[in-house]
């Protein structure tokens, strides 16, 4: 234990360390307006619509019930029933465990002003700034839409969720042999290390209000974030969340090692049911993760809903149906896993894309996933447990790439703003888009892996990244928690 709290002192202070570089500028002292130009200013500044903040805050509710219970329960019943609790444990606990570093500075790194690479640790530590609950006063957060925001303490709740179920995604690739220490510092790390920098990367840019003038306009999209300004599109999560985890999951399953048993002994699942009941809460609470991605409740959440829906139910088609062709029988497991597949894949686009681009990335992500957790995981030889890296990563992919294609007005998709002042959109070629678009899923993935990398090592050479034997075949329940999923 003593450890553990020195590892996680050493982590918080390299990032203070680190994230004051990208702080070291000179300070510039604005004007003071005239007191009549004060006043002006003041009626004209946006306030939040009571509609729009009720849809943010119930689309935050909604991906809460995503990681608890639904990854949970979805994770729980895959593996063993002797593991069954570690599992349940370590997403409870991670999650919860990343909300809280979110509200202290990973807020604040991802989504103020800094560098392309990290936000300003000064900006909001410990969320200061967003609320004075003593005079009433909250800040707010931009919307995509000129003269509509939404409080800034929603937008920090409503992206906690998005910072904590990616962490807890990386769980499944190395479910049933980890120590719960070495899984608790290992998601610090490659949470301030590899999550907030690619959110910041991907989704931090100044807000459509601050495009006042076509003079400002470049000099606006140098603040933004490396990707953003590259002109990557990820409407909820493609590359920051399912890519990232992915990618950490796989190097995780190589470097935690194969299960005792992996290869020679059948580890089927021990509870389809509680899968189940996991991937259809899943696919409810999606629907905050895709629509609520809009920050508003508007056109853009209508379409990235509807998209959600669609591209899920053909995606678990497809998964069936691949699995009937190509294994004799289609599983509820599978239709489960296509379910996310589905889910996973429409991320990035939901709101990207049209009615179109929903049906094609919905039939491909059941068919290329499906491939993506038999296939390619033989030919990778990882012991991916819970198929973290062929259903998120292969899936996220997928769906990034596939942005790039659908979101072509020639091709129903409602194109993107490429120019903020005037609000007008447009598309310059699918190539062009396509080309970014994958330079954005190498930057994510060579980006998590070496930070996973580096952090899975770490981890291994102070407390160690696996149980001992003995405890792994009595399973981690009983060894690391001391209790058990049944009694009978």
């Amino acid at each position: 234990m003593r450890k553990l709290c020195a590892f996680l002192a050493l982590v918080l202070s390299l990032v203070f360390a680190g994230a004051t570089l990208a702080q070291d500028k000179p300070a510039t002292t604005p004007d003071k307006p005239a007191a009549a130009e004060v006043k002006k200013e003041e009626a004209k500044k946006p306030e939040p619509n009571k509609g729009d903040v009720t849809w943010m805050l119930m689309s935050t509710a909604l991906v809460i019930m995503m990681s608890v219970p639904a990854l949970a329960l979805f994770y729980g019943g895959m593996v063993r029933s002797k593991n069954a609790l570690s599992v349940l444990m370590q997403v409870f606990v991670v999650f919860s465990l990343v909300t809280v570093l979110w509200c202290i500075y990973g807020y604040s790194l991802a989504f103020t002003e800094g560098n392309a690479f990290f936000g300003s640790l000064k900006e909001r530590l410990f969320l200061s700034g967003a609320l004075d609950a003593a005079k009433g006063e909250f800040a707010n957060a931009a919307t995509f839409s000129k003269g509509v925001v939404i409080p800034e303490i929603v937008f920090v709740a409503f992206q906690a969720t998005f910072a904590a179920i990616t962490c807890c995604l990386i769980l499944g690739a190395f479910a049933e042999r980890a120590k719960f220490s070495a899984v608790l510092v290992f998601i610090v790390l490659w949470f301030t290390f590899s999550y907030t920098p690619i959110a910041h990367m991907v989704w931090f840019w100044m807000g459509p209000d601050a495009y006042s003038s076509a003079k400002v306009v470049d000099e606006l999209n140098g603040k933004a974030g490396w990707l953003w300004q590259m002109g990557a599109l990820d409407f909820a999560g493609g590359t920051v969340v399912h890519i990232n985890a992915g990618i950490a999951g796989l190097v995780g399953a190589y470097l935690v090692g194969r299960r005792i048993g992996y290869g020679k002994e059948a580890m089927p699942a021990h509870n389809l049911p509680l899968t189940m009941i996991g991937a259809s809460l899943l696919w409810v609470g999606w629907f905050g993760f895709n629509a609520g991605s809009a920050l508003e409740a508007g056109n853009s959440a209508a379409l990235a809903f509807l998209n959600t829906y669609l591209a899920t139910a053909c995606a678990v088609l497809s998964w069936s149906l691949g699995e009937a062709l190509f294994k004799g029988k289609p599983t509820m497991l599978g239709a489960a896993s296509g379910a996310v597949a589905g889910l996973v894949a429409i991320t990035p686009a939901a709101g990207n894309v049209g009615i179109p681009g929903a049906f094609v990335i919905g039939l491909a992500a059941g068919l290329v996933c499906l491939w993506g957790v038999s296939g390619l995981k033989k030919l990778l030889g990882a012991d991916d447990s819970l198929d973290v890296f062929g259903v998120h990563a292969v899936g996220g992919i997928l769906g990034a790439l596939l942005t790039g294609v659908f979101n072509s007005p020639d091709l129903g998709g409602p194109g993107f703003y490429n120019n903020w002042f005037e609000m007008k959109p447009g598309f310059e070629s699918i190539g062009a888009q396509l080309w970014v678009q994958a330079k954005a899923v190498g930057v994510t993935v060579i980006w998590s892996a070496v930070v996973a990398f580096i952090a899975y090592k770490l981890v291994d050479l102070t407390i160690g990244l696996r149980v001992a034997e003995e405890d792994e075949r009595e399973g981690l329940d009983t060894a690391a928690h001391g209790e058990a999923a049944y009694r009978m």
